[in-house]
């Protein structure tokens, strides 16, 4: 080609062909992954919730993700529980926060999730229990007793309630409220997971002897019955109770020095017609 010569881009690139010393080479993202598909994703095998429940308020998630899932690697999930390599099986991830978001992924058709990859969390047991404790604590929808359980097994791995305490930003009163509801009975614990008994109410029947709690929460449940019927019951008017002779001369002693002071508190307490009778009883001629 001669200098000075012009030419386009296209004769260019066929005039060079395959001996062109430029190669494309394929982009490769930079730092962890922001997403993966669903077959590379398992729940947490230890996660605080034995149960996703109902999954109809995720629906959405077949268009749209609101919220990436926490995950942490394989590798640093198994560092610390390697006892859990069955249930990890071959997943490169585990949803550590997320979990319910997962099973509506797998629900409602996503193929993949939205991630973030923080193995800081898998740092130790603790950190990573304390992650997965905190994702639930207050949500409507979380079982009381799992949440017992969950803080429960965190005092564990803490050595004491104080500092499980310090973990999850609770009190300690807190954390003993939760760790006594443990004390209730089977029955008792089943009727606190179907709302049909109130935390309050358990956290007083936990102080209970094992052997009277259903007793006493029987008890209880009378005793408010009880109540609700008097609330809706009429009372009846109540008439006063006739004086006897003695007490009605006792209380008019108190009014022997001032006849006016007594016949001013019988004008206050009878009504006209009352006083006009007592009126002419009184100035009637024996």
């Amino acid at each position: 080609m001669a200098r000075g010569q012009r030419t386009n881009l296209a004769a260019l690139a066929s005039a060079v062909g395959e001996h062109s010393p430029i190669e494309e080479k394929p982009v490769r993202p930079v730092g962890p992954p922001t997403t993966a598909p669903l077959t590379e994703l398992v729940a947490n095998p230890r996660n605080p919730r034995r149960d996703v429940g109902d999954l109809t308020d995720l629906a959405s998630i077949k268009d749209r993700q609101l919220q990436s899932a926490l995950v942490v690697t394989r590798s640093a999930y198994l560092k610390l529980y390697p006892e859990d390599a069955e249930p990890v099986g071959a997943a490169h991830w585990v949803v550590i926060n997320g979990c319910r978001r997962l099973a509506a992924a797998e629900k409602y058709g996503r193929t993949e999730l939205d991630i973030v990859v923080k193995d800081d969390i898998a740092r130790d047991r603790i950190s990573l229990l304390t992650a997965a404790i905190d994702e639930n604590i207050g949500r409507r929808d979380f079982d009381v007793v799992e949440e017992a359980e969950a803080v429960e097994r965190l005092v564990a791995e803490c050595g004491t309630a104080s500092e499980a305490a310090r973990r999850l930003n609770r009190t300690e009163g807190w954390v003993s409220q939760r760790r006594a509801l443990l004390k209730l009975t089977p029955q008792l614990q089943d009727a606190l997971r179907a709302g049909e008994l109130a935390v309050r109410v358990a956290r007083s029947l936990a102080q209970v002897p094992h052997e009277d709690q259903v007793a006493a929460w029987q008890a209880s449940q009378a005793r408010d019955e009880s109540k609700e019927q008097d609330k809706d019951t009429p009372r009846p008017e109540t008439k006063p109770r006739p004086a006897s002779a003695p007490h009605i001369t006792k209380v008019l002693r108190r009014f022997e020095a001032e006849p006016r002071v007594l016949a001013q508190a019988l004008k206050d307490y009878l009504a006209p017609e009352q006083l006009a009778e007592l009126v002419s009883v009184l100035t009637a001629t024996p």
